[in-house]
Parts: C-alpha cells; structure tokens; sequence
C-alpha cells in the first residue's frame, strides 16, 4: 500500500491545531484505497480495471451546522480546510451536540487468514471469471444470458479530529457475483449467486458447485408452476431471515431516520413489544470475521453489539455521534463512509437474529398449506412495508415439504411481521453476500445472519390473478 497519507499523519495534527479554534468539532479523513473489478456478460469482458485512489474528506461543525469537502490532491487539504468551516460556519445556528467518545490514537488492521487478494495477478483473476462464466453458460442449452463479476478493493484510512483522535487501519474485502437467466418461450427465470468474505482470496475459488447451481435453479424454475396467492403460514431459511432483518428492521433502526422524524420515533419507542419473548436482534461490528466489522467506524468510535430487540422488546438503536447525542443515547460505532467522496452516516454492519431452541424440522409440524422459502433474488423496501423475492420455494402440505413452486414474493408490514413470529430455528447462517446501499453509498459491505423462522399469515404473490378473484 503507498504511504503518502502515514507520512501526511504529522501535517494533519498540525493543521487540526491550526484550525480547531474556529469550529466546535473539526475531522480530516484520508484515504489511499486499490482494488480490482471484473465483469463479464455473455461473451463479452466489459470491465477488467486495476485502480489506485488517493484523497480525503474534511468535516468542520459549529452551532449544529456541517460543512464538508473532498479532495484528492493533498496539497489543497488547507484550501479545503477553510471551505468546510465556512460552510459549517455559514449555516450553524443552533449546538453541536455530539456524544462522548474515548479519545484514541492507534494503528491497526483488519487480519487476513489466507491469501491478499492484491497477491493475484489480473490475469488470474480474469481467468478465475472466465471460467465461472464458461460454467453457467454450458450447463444447459437454455441459458440465455450469464454475468460473472468479481472487486476487491483494499483501504487504509487516517482518521484524526480536533478532540485528539488519531487512528490509522486497513481492510481488505472481497466480492465475487454470477447469475444465468433461462429462457423457454415467453418465460424467463433467474438463478444468482453472491459470496463475499474479508478473510482470503481463497473464499472465491472453488465455487464450481455453486455456480453451476444457480444455472440450473434458473432452468428448472422454467417449468415450475406459479404459487398461487393467499396469506400462508411460511419457513423462511436463514439467508431470508438475514435479508429480513437487514432490509425491513435492520434500516428502521438507523437513527438518522427518526430523530428528525416524530412519526418514526414513536413507532420506534424505546420499551414496545414487537414480538415474543424468545426474538432477540443484534446489529454490531465488533464479532470479528464479517464483511461489517471493523474496529473503528469513520467517527472514530470503537466497534459495538447493540441489542436492538430482547425477549421481544425494543431496547436500543444504531447511531452515529451527532444522532446519539440529540436523542441522549450512547454512540454505537455506527458512522460510516463507503470513500472519502461521501461523509459518515448512520448504517448497519452486521446485523442478525439469534438462533432459537425449535428443531427446524418442528418448524413444518402442523402447516396444512403453507410455503417454503429459501434464498433471495432481490425484493424491496419503503418504510415499514417489504416485498422479497425467493430464489427456491416449496409448498408445504401436511407438514412436509411437497411440490416446488415459482414468483414467490413474500410482503408485508415489518412489524406486524416480528409479532408474527411463530417458531424461530435451532439453526445459524452468515450471509456475507450484502452490499448495502443508502442516500447514494452504494455497495457497503455489511453481514447478515439469523436462523430459520415460521411465520404466520404472509401475503404471498404468484399469480395474483387468483389470489384477487378468491378476495
């Protein structure tokens, strides 16, 4: 990794020195970051790029207001200084309120177990694609289009502010990506998979089997018949319940959303039940090993767990400095940037259900007609209303797994959703596939992770034609 931004770490004291007197709060984040991005569609390489970035971000607040800038030639860092504190100085006329924090100054790195992406050629990397590629595409005869795509990307960040904090760290992460369509006449269907990992390069190779599943889901769900629309009892597997929490609870929880909202923040009232006494959510980065952990977020905060939900109970939310300190809460370690273009916001880093004591297989025990569900195509939220698509589903008949089925969309409201929760597995999955996307930060890896759960009485959408007539 270059050192243009360790040997910037003495300049920067100096000039938060110069200038914290003008400002209640002033941070100067600087950022080297190199990384590799592939994709491939049908036959066609459309990207195969290596970049290296080097740049910062200034934040200055004064009376509540924020001023901020970027840059990516370092000698400007003083002009940018003086534009993000006119700024903050311009429109402040209200308190800084930002949450106590210990003062830290370290250096330190996420560790790989294997093999630094940054080790690989291009040229392997290329071929690894290529290859994944040549397996989707061969599977079978009705596979109409394929899409591989592969980043790595490697950061180290200096982080120091005017109350004394001076962190240095580095990360690496991984994000591989391959879905086949199939087409059979006017019906098309789907199959993709996502792996990501901060451990080693060795996390994307070898996934021959995996591949080749996604192209063949995509083809067999061509002659699937469609579920039929009703409200059903429905299984959902680990990696639909850490799409779940993430996407339907998980952004609800992101204080940024709320304090500034009275509507959302009664809904959000700290001590409501949303479900049983056995439904416990976390969200934090401090498990070590997941695409959303780290060690310090981009405040400079030390990495949490916060308990969002005990024995069904709302008792806590995720924040950044500034929301913890308007709504008199505790700093989580939850301000975060996706680069140095964007400043830090509230968002989520691993978050997950904990697993329960029902066997799974008691999960099925006295359905008459409900659903299966496992894995995810994609899906959609807007507020506290959902919509997710499957990737496989199943009937369920009699409390067994019977005849598979195609276009399950599983929607609701979130809350009604947790109170809803009628068994909640013995089992556990991380998903580390989450890029999370918010207010244009696209891509920011997060992990999610939860055991399987029953759920009474969700709308379920296939053919809806049917699913309208019986209303």
């Amino acid at each position: 990794m270059p050192s243009i931004i360790v040997d910037s770490k003495n300049r920067l004291t100096d000039l938060i020195k110069r200038y914290r007197d003008r400002v209640d709060y002033l941070a100067i984040r600087l950022e080297e970051s190199e990384g590799t991005d592939i994709l491939i569609r049908g036959d066609k390489v459309e990207t195969l790029s290596e970049d290296l970035a080097v740049g910062g971000q200034v934040r200055a607040c004064y009376k509540g207001g924020w001023g901020f800038a970027s840059f990516n030639r370092l000698e400007t860092l003083a002009d940018r200084i003086e534009e993000a504190i006119s700024a903050a100085r311009i429109i402040g006329e209200d308190e800084t309120i930002l949450a106590p924090i210990e003062i830290i100054q370290t250096s330190c790195s996420l560790p790989l177990t294997g093999t630094d992406p940054r080790h690989i050629p291009l040229a392997n990397k290329k071929k690894l694609c290529e290859h994944y590629n040549q397996i989707l595409q061969t599977t079978d005869r009705r596979i109409a289009t394929t899409y591989v795509s592969y980043g790595d990307s490697a950061q180290h960040v200096v982080l120091a502010t005017s109350e004394g904090t001076l962190i240095e760290q580095s990360w690496v992460d991984m994000e591989i990506r391959f879905a086949a369509t199939a087409r059979n006449g006017d019906t098309v269907q789907t199959g993709r998979e996502t792996l990501g990992s901060r451990k080693a390069y060795e996390d994307t190779i070898g996934l021959d089997r995996q591949v080749e599943s996604a192209a063949q889901r995509a083809v067999a769900a061509l002659f699937l018949p469609p579920v039929k629309g009703n409200a059903y009892t429905v299984v959902i597997d680990p990696i639909l319940t850490g799409l779940f929490v993430h996407e339907a609870f998980g952004h609800l929880s992101e204080a940024d959303s709320m304090y500034e909202n009275p509507d959302l923040l009664e809904v959000m009232t700290m001590g409501r039940r949303f479900g049983s006494k056995d439904l416990q959510i976390f969200d934090g980065a401090a498990p070590q090993g997941h695409r959303g952990s780290y060690l310090y977020d981009d405040e400079g905060t030390p990495a949490t767990t916060t308990q969002l939900i005990e024995d069904g109970v709302l008792v806590g939310r995720l924040h950044s400095r500034e929301t913890a300190g308007k709504l008199d809460e505790a700093a989580t370690g939850n301000a975060r940037c996706l680069n140095y273009h964007h400043t830090p916001i509230v968002r989520m880093t691993n978050t997950w259900i904990e697993r329960g004591k029902t066997p799974v297989a008691d999960l099925f025990s006295d359905i008459t007609e409900g659903v299966y569900a496992r894995n995810w195509l994609g899906g959609m939220t807007n507020g506290e209303m959902f919509t997710f698509t499957a990737g496989e589903a199943w009937m369920i008949r009699n409390g067994e797994i019977a005849e598979p089925v195609r276009d399950v969309t599983l929607s609701g409201n979130v809350f009604k959703t947790l109170g809803d929760i009628e068994g909640i597995g013995d089992d556990f999955y991380w998903d580390e596939s989450g890029g999370c996307g918010k207010v244009g930060q696209g891509g920011l890896a997060v992990g999610v992770g939860g055991p399987s759960l029953r759920i009474r009485d969700v709308v379920v959408g296939g053919d809806m034609e049917d699913f309208e007539d019986e209303d």
